[in-house]
């Protein structure tokens, strides 16, 4: 007897078929011991089929069941850690959510009052104080980060919008043009069925009872932001930490924490002194630059004005409160003289700045840019009235007669 055996003698061993087409005989099975894979080299001459590979019995039922005791223990410990720092669960500010509310204009809404601006426009106006004071709760539009430019121009090229227009301006976003959240936008005109479905599952089955689901705990997002070293050349560039809670129809106020943990406040100052010490846009970074940038955005805002109010849609500027370094930063690289007065002189339509009005000083902003929520309820009531009457002069063809500071 040979002391060895070929693969021919192998192949032998086994049942044999035969293929209808080529008449060609093929192992129907191979009878391998232990848990190895079939392969070509078992299989002379032969088109290969696709490999199999055998599956030991396991106890997969326990197995599952123990994968979603870890998942369960897991996400548990995970909500539990961020309730413990703070978080509540709220509905998170999504693209979906804004084009959620920008719809309202295109089925039948679009005679109401609609805010625009960024983030001391979506934190400091407070929709149910808006809306004792007038019977109207106002389609909330503005986005944190991000200039209100866009969003004018968007309005203006929508015939579906008749009502009336409040701008809120902050410096650094309105004349630089940025635009963090401007992608908002194209969300909306471009979003599909299955975007418009997600959105609805999340806020409906998500985002009401889990504080977790925020942008900001997100595992990646809490890594990136770790003390990692920083390689030569590079400079320190904090994300902006979580500042509001919102409601379901985009309502916002600050979120508690900043005003009641002093070491969370600092936190986010640090944040704002990062980018008042960072280098300018490079678009930005003589006077001469920056003039040009913030006159390109007041032509903008200007020509989307002027489309709207020959639509009959009043419109008014709001120019919010901030204090401390925020404040300072702001009068250095974007004074009012070269900013704000241009663009009420080139739109020719009214602007409401709180240095003028007593009423609208004298709040407190934890973090120099936005105020606490009681606060925002109280400027919210103080600011209506002042609004209603600019728009109201607009609307009856009179001159504005703004209130005394």
């Amino acid at each position: 007897m040979p002391s060895s055996i070929s693969s021919s003698d192998v192949a032998l061993t086994v049942p044999i078929t035969m293929t209808a087409a080529e008449g060609v005989a093929l192992p129907a099975q191979f009878e391998r011991p232990g848990f190895v894979r079939l392969t070509a080299s078992d299989r002379p001459g032969v088109a290969q089929p696709v490999p199999v590979r055998d599956i030991p019995p396991q106890p997969w039922g326990r197995i599952l069941l123990g994968a979603l005791a870890l998942f369960l223990l897991l996400m548990t410990a995970w909500e539990l850690y961020w309730r413990d720092f703070g978080a509540t669960p709220g509905y998170r500010n999504s693209n979906g959510a804004w084009a959620e509310q920008r719809r309202r204009i295109d089925a039948g809404e679009g005679g109401k009052t609609v805010l625009v601006g960024s983030s001391r426009m979506l934190f400091d106006v407070q929709l149910p104080v808006w809306e004792r004071i007038t019977g109207e709760r106002p389609i909330q539009l503005a986005l944190e980060g991000t200039s209100p430019v866009p969003v004018l121009e968007d309005l203006a090229s929508d015939p579906h919008f008749t009502g009336r227009l409040v701008v809120g301006v902050a410096p650094d976003l309105f004349f630089s043009g940025f635009a963090y959240r401007g992608e908002a936008i194209t969300h909306y005109h471009h979003q599909g069925p299955s975007q418009r479905s997600g959105h609805w599952l999340s806020k409906h089955l998500l985002e009401p009872y889990f504080a977790f689901y925020d942008p900001d705990f997100a595992l990646p997002t809490v890594v990136m932001r770790q003390d990692w070293p920083l390689r030569p050349g590079m400079r320190k560039d904090t994300r902006v930490r979580k500042l509001m809670t919102q409601d379901a129809d985009r309502n916002t106020r600050i979120w508690r924490k900043v005003e009641v943990d002093p070491q969370y406040r600092a936190l986010a100052r640090s944040i704002w002194a990062e980018h008042f010490a960072g280098p300018p846009p490079p678009n930005m970074d003589t006077p001469a630059k920056a003039r040009a940038v913030a006159t390109e955005q007041i032509e903008r805002a200007a020509k989307a004005v002027a489309t709207l109010r020959q639509r009959g849609v009043p419109v008014v500027f709001v120019r919010p409160p901030s204090n401390g370094a925020y404040y300072a930063f702001e009068q250095k690289a974007l004074p009012r003289a070269n900013t704000w007065a241009p663009l009420l002189q080139r739109t020719g339509v009214p602007g409401i700045h709180f240095e003028d009005y007593r009423q609208l000083q004298g709040y407190e902003l934890p973090e120099w840019s936005h105020l606490t929520a009681a606060d925002a309820a109280r400027f919210t009531a103080a600011l209506v009235p002042l609004v209603e009457h600019e728009l109201q002069a607009q609307a009856h063809g009179t001159a504005p007669a703004p209130a005394g500071p």
